[in-house]
């Protein structure tokens, strides 16, 4: 059993079995997917001191946290938190509280029995409850209004002598009111909504978000993988020369044919007349990104498969746009691997050095980040401020950017006696500093490389749509603000057109610091958010509820499973999803995309439609979904009803 002030030891593999202070560690990486909902590994580095207290989870690069996986390196830490009082004690708390109001959580048996009786008679009375038992509770009480009127016009015309034929009529005439069908319709558009939603991907746990959903007035969508593909493309390209080459319209990460290739002002097309060009220009950079690459990108089937870290497999996907793919260099014999300094959180780079059969000598090839390549490059002043400012202008674009750079080298050393394969040359490289640091130095700068998530092609549109038919869309995400905000522009979440208020932009510190009070004051709530908790989210959905919003959640992790049982209608994640986000959610993507919610919205709206129009006809309801703009593209319903632009949160 642990407690604060012990001493723990991690290696690869290990599970972390407490909130942790790192005292040392060594090349360190641990995957926090379970609490910050990155799938990319993040380093850790003991030495790093914090200068906020508020630093967001998944910038606190000095801590592991209960949970969590080592998948890199080893390190000791001293136990700063166990049980409840951990990261995920404080989800597993979130999880605990239900919907009710704080203030219903009674102790005793007849607190409990009170809070249970007046919630039921408040959705009873139409005060509580999904959009569709709030407008059925209206109108039975509308229906049982007009009931014991016509009784006491019928006892009235009998002048109040009700005799046992009277009083019989006029039970049967307060009956006849009631709709005998609404029942059997309830049920067969139920059914038929619960087959139409598992046809668009979407699975229903819990039948009330089956009509629930369709008076959704605001999405909290996350951005990895829902809202975006959750692989990482290369988008951007700029050489030394000033040459800069572009990636548009990619519909598969890992298909190389796949988009549209400008380099410069020219289309670059494969097989055309000036390809061999165009790909002489890349010839250097191309072939470094290829060879420093321990990713794997084939061919199965007719599909494209990939195996290896996310950004290797974007930039060796690159590579072979241009034919010039690490087996293709391979398999002409002309390069020859000779050591392997493998990528290391500390120095934040990977070098190869392979024999180069044509000039008879050996180059040394790396990448890695700017801040740890420039100083290692034998660039002049110049060039290193040009260097700086693209790098700065890719990454305000939401990119991730990459350093390339190679040297010439004295293969004489790089040949290891008795060694037969690539793993011996990279075992006896592995730890020897000293030589690292004796290749990677006067380095010759090749270009920069900006990799980022792309959107996936139905996300804008469905945007769109929500926007058409009244519905606001919010990213809540764990990324950076930069790349969130990129991506919210090019989806459509953002309007370029117009400048993007004050607070449609937030980092989660600056939301969480403020007080409910003043987020009540704030004109509208932010549209993106970045770097979030999973109080955070808690937060956003609260504040909705102030603000009268019918909001649906969508999450993954376990770090958002309170959120998605705080919210009106969560939706999980099928494919990515964690097991605890499914079970504490009303509904599952099969598939994992952001359209498939704009499906399920679709199909809630068009289950109180029919009800409406087959059972309800004599005593129509009002729709209860936020209206919006007369559109023929709009999912507004089957049936035509008044709209008007118009945002219910905002």
């Amino acid at each position: 059993m642990l407690v604060p002030g012990d001493l723990v030891r991690l290696g690869v593999g290990d599970i972390v079995p407490a909130d942790l202070r790192l005292a040392h560690s060594v090349n360190l990486s641990t995957d926090e997917a379970l609490l910050t909902g990155e799938s990319v590994p993040v380093s850790k580095h003991a030495e790093v001191i914090l200068k906020d207290r508020d630093v967001p989870l998944g910038d606190r690069i000095n801590m592991v946290y209960s949970a969590s996986t080592v998948s890199r390196g080893r390190a000791t830490g001293v136990v700063v938190a166990t049980g409840m009082t951990t990261e995920v004690g404080k989800i597993a708390e979130l999880l605990r509280r239900s919907r009710e109001n704080p203030a219903d959580q009674r102790t005793s048996t007849v607190g409990k029995a009170w809070v249970r009786v007046r919630n039921s008679a408040r959705v009873l009375l139409g005060l509580d409850g999904t959009p569709m038992q709030v407008a059925l509770s209206k109108f039975a009480l509308l229906l049982f209004a007009l009931a014991i009127t016509l009784a006491i016009i019928v006892f009235s015309v009998s002048r109040w002598n009700v005799t046992s034929e009277v009083l019989i009529y006029g039970i049967c005439v307060a009956v006849a009111v009631i709709p005998e069908s609404l029942i059997a319709v309830l049920t067969i558009a139920t059914a038929l909504g619960t087959r139409s939603m598992a046809k668009g991907n979407v699975v229903i746990r819990k039948l009330a978000a089956l009509e629930a959903v369709g008076g959704v007035t605001n999405i909290c969508s996350d951005k990895t993988g829902t809202l975006t593909q959750g692989k990482m493309v290369a988008k951007r390209v700029w050489l030394a020369d000033g040459t800069e080459v572009s990636i548009q319209d990619t519909t598969h990460p890992f298909d190389p044919t796949s988009g549209n290739v400008t380099v410069g002002d020219e289309v670059y097309i494969p097989n055309a007349p000036n390809a061999d060009k165009s790909a002489a220009w890349l010839k250097t950079f191309l072939e470094t990104v290829a060879l420093c690459n321990n990713s794997t990108v084939a061919r199965v089937d007719a599909q494209y498969t990939a195996v290896g870290e996310p950004t290797e497999i974007a930039l060796q996907v690159l590579a072979m746009r241009f034919g010039m793919g690490k087996p293709e260099l391979l398999r002409t014999g002309g390069h020859h691997l000779l050591a392997e300094f493998p990528f290391d959180s500390s120095c934040k780079r990977m070098t190869v050095v392979c024999r180069d059969s044509e000039t008879d000598g050996a180059f040394a090839y790396t990448k890695g980040a700017l801040e740890a390549m420039l100083p290692l490059m034998d660039v002049i002043d110049d060039q290193r401020a040009a260097i700086v400012a693209k790098a700065e202008s890719l990454a305000a674009e939401g990119l991730r950017v990459l350093c390339i750079a190679r040297k010439p080298i004295d293969p004489g050393g790089f040949v290891p006696e008795g060694s037969v394969t690539d793993a011996d040359k990279i075992a006896q490289t592995d730890g020897n500093s000293g030589q690292r640091s004796a290749v990677e130095t006067s380095l010759a700068f090749l270009g920069l490389a900006g990799l980022y998530d792309p959107p996936r092609l139905e996300s804008a549109a469905a945007v769109k749509r929500c926007q058409e038919a009244g519905i606001t869309v919010h990213m809540l995400t764990g990324d950076h603000v930069k790349t969130a905000t990129a991506i919210s522009y090019e989806i459509g979440i953002l309007n370029r057109a117009s400048p993007a208020d004050g607070n449609d932009i937030m980092v989660a510190s600056a939301f969480d610091s403020l007080s409910d009070a003043q987020i009540d004051e704030m004109e509208r709530l932010p549209l993106v958010l970045a770097r979030c908790s999973p109080t955070t989210k808690v937060r956003m959905v609260e504040a909705m509820h102030r603000r009268k919003a019918f909001c649906v959640m969508t999450g993954d992790g376990v770090n958002d499973s309170p959120a998605l049982k705080k919210s009106d209608v969560g939706i999980a994640m099928g494919l990515n999803g964690s097991d605890v986000a499914k079970e504490a959610a009303d509904m599952v993507l099969t598939d994992d995309n952001f359209a498939s919610i704009v499906t399920a919205i679709e199909e809630g709206r068009r289950l109180f439609d029919n009800i409406q129009k087959v059972g309800l006809t004599r005593f129509p309801l009002t729709p209860f979904y936020p209206p919006g703009p007369t559109n023929d593209n709009s999912f507004s319903s089957t049936s035509s009803s008044p709209t008007s632009p118009k945002s219910s949160s905002s």
